[in-house]
C-alpha cells in the first residue's frame, strides 16, 4: 500500500488538479476545467492512506453511490490510471454520449442466440456491456464493436 506522501506525490503530478485542504488532515483535489458539475477528482485523501477517486467512467457496480472508488490499496500504476481516466471522463461533453445513446438505442436490450441463450446489451456510462444473466460477458467502448461481437456469435436482437 502506498503511503499518504506517495499518493500525494502521484496526485500532485497531475497539473490539472488543484489541492484543497479539508478537515482532519484530509485533502481533496479539484479539476476546475471539468465540463460537468462534478469537480472533485480525489476526495478525502487521509494521512492513513485512505481516500477516494471519482470514477464516473466505470460501471455502477464498480463504484460507490456517489461515483467514487476507494484507493486505499491501489498501486502507483492503478492510481495514475484511474486519475487519468477520471480527468478524461470529466473532459468529455456528455452530449456526445447522449447522442450515441439515441443513435444506437435500437441495439440495447435482449439478444437471442443458438439454443435460445439470451444476452443483454446495456449502455452504462461510456461502455457497452453485454451480460449473461447478472454476469458480465464482454465490455466494449463502442456500440459498433458490441453489435459486431453479438452478430459474430450468431445472436439476433429479440423483437
Amino acid at each position: 500500500m502506498l503511503t499518504f506522501e506517495e499518493k500525494l506525490k502521484i496526485i500532485e503530478a497531475f497539473p490539472e488538479l488543484t489541492r484543497k485542504n479539508v478537515s482532519l488532515g484530509r485533502v481533496n483535489f479539484h479539476y476546475e476545467e471539468s465540463l460537468h458539475e462534478k469537480k472533485i477528482v480525489v476526495q478525502h485523501l487521509h494521512p492513513n492512506g485512505n481516500g477516494f477517486v471519482f470514477a464516473g467512467h466505470l460501471p455502477k457496480k464498480e463504484r460507490g453511490p456517489k461515483g467514487f472508488v476507494n484507493i486505499r490499496d491501489f498501486s502507483e500504476d492503478e492510481l495514475k490510471k484511474i486519475i487519468a481516466s477520471s480527468l478524461h471522463y470529466l473532459s468529455e461533453p456528455f452530449a456526445e454520449v447522449e447522442e450515441a445513446e439515441e443513435e444506437f438505442a435500437h441495439l440495447v436490450g435482449t439478444w437471442i442466440g443458438r439454443d435460445k441463450h439470451e444476452l443483454t446489451l446495456v449502455h452504462e456510462d461510456l461502455l457497452w456491456n453485454i451480460y449473461s444473466g447478472t454476469n458480465i460477458e464482454e465490455c466494449f467502448e463502442s456500440p459498433i464493436e458490441a453489435e459486431r461481437y453479438l452478430m459474430e456469435e450468431r445472436f439476433r436482437k429479440k423483437k
